[in-house]
């Protein structure tokens, strides 16, 4: 295991960093490759064919792929729930690492992100969906969101809106002269299912897979158990599986239609697992296991499949700094695995570190895993006889068919027991239990594999700074780990509160409606000044804001910032400068009053306005 865990002290640092270590130099960017990485979200490895579904159809063209690329059999997530997932994708960072360990954003974070490093290293960068689930702080970091196109939200379970946002992704890098690194985020299969409502209610639903599968047909997972409903809402889970190869072919056409393609290295992966019991916001071996592809026209080789190494999301940044020729900074806890792309062996990939910390809702329930290719480790902090298990799944047709059946069915009723109050330990033999049915934790047979896993875990809890050391050490003191988790779900209580008192309810946007205008001219010449005018009229409560003024060209993306300071009543004279060279038909300019966006008293955008050539 490598960890190099010394974080850049400074961002500026970094940056220049970037800049000064790319290897081909900015002006011969098109000798790189693309970067196109597509994710779906709350997908089970196992739903997809070429990962060995059960169930035929469901992901062709994501098939398709696998032929054309190379796959991993031993691939992992780091996390069971998507917003810190995705943050230790684009940080190559342990979420203990970055500070993302639930449902929010760090301010200034004092770590490189996959944005910085490919912009500073020549890269256009954009993102459909998830920008804020990928980005430490938003909003002014991707080059573009195409989630929005031409002022019109995309609809997130719509094929075609895929299309339309890649193709114009790809059109915005062209006309910057530089190649695209392309962050394109499927919505499903996370819910809502297709055509089903969370009670279990039919719906219409005007995005329409090109297949819907039925109750009858579709295979149980060996984690969960055979009933109407269960399969009832697998059938919408895998018609919404459907849905996201959709979308998935979608993007390939917009690629294809690019002339790229050859030049493009895709990666695709899901998450974490299935949004049901014993797989999402969890961390056995289905709540992480991810079909992680990897395409790269002339590189990799089509059809193969990597049985022999180990990778994880924790991985991606680096090896994709890798593959774009930049150098990677100190700080990572992954590494590049392009050398397994490459086809060749890589030395310490036998195990990797998984972790969950907290849910959207910001209860705490602490969990760390080891999982080799053969046996899965897990260490629960969160069970101490008094807490019951807080997610999402508890809200399926799935979970409250597994409370109704517990009154009758002893077998269901411990696994419903294991899923509410959990175990401070579990070991699985993975290799002939993936479904994680039979913990081997006091079986003495086991006891050489146990301890070994156990040293294993230790070693990355120290290597990385884990806090969770302090307890997995003290694990069989019940007061500790309990007062340990008392502590850490008191910080997240402080930081949710914090953040409601400094959102402004409804009312008060409402009141905030007048507290400035804005004033542009009629039309601006290209190269030449800009004047933006904002009409304030602040309360004496309010004291001195900052107003963040953002000119932006008519796609949206951002082309000059500024960020000036008024009380009371007055206008404020904001200039800018069109570059010569500036190809947009149109400007806009957006402008929010208030220390940061999360917490914005208003947020207003004006134009377009015109540009004369």
């Amino acid at each position: 295991m490598r960890f190099s865990l010394l974080l850049s002290s400074a961002m500026i640092f970094v940056v220049m960093l970037f800049q000064s270590s790319v290897t081909s130099g900015v002006e011969n960017s098109f000798a790189r490759p693309n970067i196109l990485i597509v994710t779906v979200d709350d997908m089970n490895c196992d739903s997809v064919g070429a990962f060995g579904c059960e169930l035929a159809g469901t992901t062709p063209n994501i098939d398709q792929l696998a032929a054309r690329g190379m796959r991993y059999q031993f691939a992992h997530v780091q996390v069971g729930n998507c917003y810190p997932s995705r943050n230790v994708m684009f940080s190559g960072r342990y979420p203990h690492n970055t500070g993302v360990e639930g449902f929010y954003q760090v301010k200034d974070p004092n770590y490189p992100h996959l944005v910085d490093a490919m912009k500073a290293g020549g890269y256009f960068v954009g993102i459909r969906g998830k920008a804020s689930h990928s980005t430490p702080y938003q909003p002014y970091a991707w080059d573009a969101d195409l989630s929005v196109i031409d002022g019109k939200k995309q609809d997130v379970k719509n094929a075609d809106s895929y299309y339309v946002s890649t193709r114009r992704g790809i059109e915005m890098a062209k006309a910057a002269g530089k190649p695209f690194c392309l962050n394109v985020n499927i919505s499903d299969p996370h819910k809502p299912f297709f055509g089903i409502n969370s009670k279990g209610k039919l719906v219409d639903d005007k995005n329409v897979p090109s297949h819907v599968f039925e109750s009858s047909e579709v295979p149980i997972p060996g984690f969960l158990f055979d009933h109407p409903d269960v399969r009832l809402e697998l059938a919408h889970y895998y018609s919404s599986v459907r849905r996201a190869d959709d979308c998935f072919a979608a993007t390939m056409k917009a690629l294809t239609e690019s002339g790229q393609a050859d030049n493009t290295v895709i990666m695709f992966l899901s998450d974490h697992g299935m949004p049901l019991p014993f797989a999402k916001t969890a961390l056995w071996h289905h709540s992480t296991h991810t079909p992680w592809i990897v395409c790269w026209p002339g590189v990799t080789k089509p059809g193969y499949v990597d049985r022999k190494h180990m990778i994880s999301a924790v991985d991606l940044m680096p090896t994709v700094l890798e593959i774009a020729g930049i150098e990677a900074p100190d700080g990572f806890d992954g590494h590049s695995f392009l050398p397994t792309i490459q086809g060749k062996s890589q030395d310490d990939r036998e195990a990797v570190y998984k972790v969950y910390n907290e849910n959207s809702g910001g209860n705490r329930s602490p969990m760390r895993s080891v999982e080799t290719k053969k046996y899965g480790y897990l260490f629960n902090p969160w069970v101490d006889g008094k807490r019951s298990f807080a997610t999402a799944t508890k809200g399926t047709m799935t979970y409250r068919a597994m409370q109704k059946l517990a009154a009758t069915d002893p077998e269901i009723a411990a696994r419903l027991n294991l899923f509410d109050h959990g175990v401070r330990e579990e070991l699985y033999d993975y290799e002939s239990d993936p479904n994680a049915l039979n913990n081997l934790i006091d079986d003495p047979k086991y006891a050489a594999v146990l301890t070994k896993l156990r040293g294993t875990m230790r070693q990355f809890m120290e290597e990385s700074k884990d806090p969770v050391l302090e307890v997995f050490d003290q694990r069989e003191d019940d007061v500790r780990v309990s007062a340990y988790v008392d502590r850490v779900q008191a910080v997240s209580d402080e930081r949710r509160q914090k953040r409601r008192k400094q959102r402004s309810p409804k009312t008060q946007r409402k009141q905030n409606v007048n507290l400035f205008d804005l004033q542009l001219p009629e039309s601006v010449q290209q190269g030449q000044a800009v004047e933006v005018v904002i009409n304030h009229k602040l309360t004496k409560e309010l004291g001195k804001q900052d107003f963040h003024v953002t000119l932006k060209n008519a796609q949206g993306d951002r082309v000059d910032r500024k960020v000036v300071q008024a009380a009371g009543k007055g206008s404020l004279k904001v200039p800018f400068k069109l570059p010569a060279d500036f190809q947009s038909a149109a400007i806009m300019v957006s402008v929010f009053v208030g220390k940061d966006y999360q917490s914005n008293l208003l947020h207003k955008t004006n134009g377009p306005v015109s540009v004369k050539k």
